[in-house]
C-alpha cells in the first residue's frame, strides 16, 4: 500500500468506472454484465482511459501536498544548478554501484583559515562542477568532502594528513568500487572526453614505470632488496620536482591497500616525525616507499603530466624542463593548479584554463559564430 497521509489520497482517487459498477450491479448475472462493460469500455477508449486515472491521480497528490511537492521541486534545482559542496552524501540511485570513484577535496581553508571570499567560491564551484560532468560522462562515483572538518585531527598534530582517513572513509561509503582516484580542489580535467580505462586502467603496464631509474628527484635509493615487481599495481602517484605528488593521484582496493592505510595513518609516522615533514602524508609515503619492499613492488609511477599538469610557475626552478607543464599543444589531461594559494593567484589560473578547455572543445560552428 502507498501511505501517502494514511491512505487520504488513495481514498480521493478511484477508478470512475469501476466503483461505479459496483455500487450499479449487484446479482451475478449484473457482475457478468459489468465485466464486459469495462472490457467494451477499455477496448474503445485504449490508453486513454489508463493516462486520464494516472494524470488525475499525479494531480491530486500534487494538490493535497503543495508545501511538500514546493520543497521537492526546490530542493532539484539547487542540486542541479548549483554545486554546493553539502556536509553529507546525497543517497546515489543507480543500478549498479560504479567501479571508479572520484574522491574531490573542498572547501578547503574555508571555516579554518580564513572566510572565503567570491574569488575562492568560484574557484571551488568551477572545480566541483567539472569534476560532476566528468563523472556522469563515464560512469564514475564521485563523493565531495569538507575539508574543513580536519580540525577534529588538529589534537593529534594530524591537520595534513586528513587523505589517508578520508580515503579509507570513502572505501567503506562505496564497498563495490575497484578504483578511487584522489583530486585536490586546484585541479581541473581539461580533456573530459577522454575515460581513465583509455587513459589509464586498460594498460597499466605500458603507460607506467616501476622503478626509480626512470626519474628520481629525491635521489631515493633506487634499488632495495626483496622486491617483486611482477606483483600486481595498487597505487599510482607522480613525481613532481619535490617529490611524490599526491594532488592527483589512484589507488585500488585490495588487502595490500588497507595494510598501507594502516601503516600510512600510524601514530609513529605522524607523531615522531612531524616537525620534520614539511609535506606531511606525502614525506611519510616517501619514507614508506624508501625502505619498505612490500610498498615499492606494488607502486607504479605515471609522468607528471599525464594527470598532473603544473602551470607556469609552478616548479618555478625548473621552468625549461617540459616534463612538468601543460602542454595545450599536447592536449594534458588534468591541470594542477599546485602552490596557488602561495603567491600566485587562484582565481585567475582557474578561469584561464577553463577557457583553454571551451576553446580546445569548441565546436566548429560555434567558433565561426564567435
Amino acid at each position: 500500500m502507498l501511505g501517502f497521509g494514511g491512505g487520504r489520497a488513495l481514498r480521493s482517487w478511484r477508478l470512475p468506472f469501476i466503483s461505479t459498477t459496483k455500487k450499479k450491479f449487484k446479482s451475478d448475472d449484473d457482475d457478468d454484465i459489468a465485466v464486459n462493460s469495462f472490457q467494451e469500455y477499455t477496448s474503445i477508449n485504449g490508453g486513454n482511459y489508463i493516462t486520464r486515472t494516472l494524470k488525475e491521480f499525479v494531480r491530486d497528490v500534487i494538490d493535497n501536498y503543495k508545501k511538500i511537492t514546493a520543497l521537492l521541486l526546490l530542493l532539484m534545482l539547487v542540486l542541479n544548478f548549483t554545486s554546493l559542496p553539502l556536509p553529507f552524501d546525497i543517497p546515489k540511485f543507480t543500478i549498479t554501484d560504479p567501479n571508479v570513484v572520484i574522491i574531490l577535496a573542498a572547501n578547503e581553508g574555508g571555516g579554518v583559515l580564513k572566510w572565503k571570499g567570491a574569488q575562492e567560491w568560484s574557484v571551488e564551484r568551477s572545480s566541483i562542477i567539472n569534476k560532476r560532468h566528468y563523472a556522469e560522462k563515464h560512469g564514475y562515483g564521485l563523493t565531495i568532502k569538507d575539508m574543513t572538518l580536519k580540525r577534529r585531527y588538529s589534537h593529534e598534530w594530524r591537520e595534513g594528513w586528513e587523505k589517508v582517513d578520508i580515503i579509507k572513509q570513502t572505501m567503506r561509503q562505496y564497498p563495490n568500487a575497484e578504483w578511487f582516484w584522489w583530486l585536490d580542489l586546484h585541479t581541473y580535467i581539461m580533456e573530459p572526453q577522454i575515460s581513465l580505462e583509455d587513459h589509464v586502467f586498460n594498460h597499466l603496464d605500458n603507460v607506467t614505470y616501476r622503478s626509480l631509474e626512470e626519474f628520481n628527484p629525491l635521489n631515493l635509493k633506487i634499488d632495495i632488496p626483496y622486491v617483486d615487481y611482477t606483483q600486481p599495481i595498487d597505487l599510482i602517484v607522480t613525481q613532481d620536482c619535490g617529490g611524490f605528488n599526491l594532488g592527483s593521484f589512484f589507488i585500488r582496493r585490495s588487502a595490500w591497500t588497507e595494510c598501507l592505510l594502516d601503516a600510512w595513518w600510524d601514530p609513529v609516522l605522524y607523531e615522531q616525525r612531524h616537525m620534520q615533514w614539511e609535506h606531511k602524508e606525502q614525506d611519510a609515503l616517501e619514507c614508506l616507499y624508501s625502505n619498505g619492499s612490500w610498498v615499492r613492488e606494488r607502486t607504479a609511477f605515471l609522468p607528471l603530466r599525464a594527470i598532473n599538469s603544473f602551470p607556469t610557475g609552478a616548479c618555478y626552478e625548473y621552468a625549461e624542463d617540459p616534463r612538468y607543464f601543460y602542454s595545450e599543444h599536447d592536449r594534458d589531461f588534468v591541470i594542477n593548479m599546485a602552490g596557488c594559494e602561495y603567491g600566485r593567484d587562484c582565481w585567475s589560473e582557474m578561469e584561464h584554463f577553463k577557457g583553454v578547455s571551451k576553446k580546445l572543445h569548441s565546436r566548429p560552428w560555434f567558433k565561426f559564430w564567435k
